[in-house]
């Protein structure tokens, strides 16, 4: 069994991500072989939140070229968790 801190590599810190966070969605990258349900009881347990709803996505790496060689950035999982109504906030998020 994973550690949820296994699951839950870094918080995703952009505009978009920090505009989401005002209504209670907070974006994490994530272990690339979690589902939704690690995701969600690792959330819930670091942070002590109750979770309503995870959303996933798989991102390609990209195509980066060195000269002549070309190859890929690595490829990474992406997880939308957005909290109950009742649930309290995720107080990393509020410093940023």
């Amino acid at each position: 069994m994973k550690s949820p801190y296994d699951v839950i590599i870094k918080p995703v810190i952009s505009e978009q991500s920090m505009d989401q966070a005002a209504a209670k969605k907070y974006t994490f990258k994530v272990a690339v072989d979690a589902d939704k349900t690690e995701i969600r009881r690792a959330v819930e347990e670091i942070f002590g939140v109750e979770v309503a709803k995870v959303n996933v996505m798989n991102r390609e790496g990209k195509v980066k070229r060195m000269g002549r060689y070309v190859g890929r950035t690595a490829a990474y999982k992406k997880a939308i968790v957005t909290l109950a109504e009742g649930s309290k906030e995720i107080e990393f998020f509020q410093g940023l």
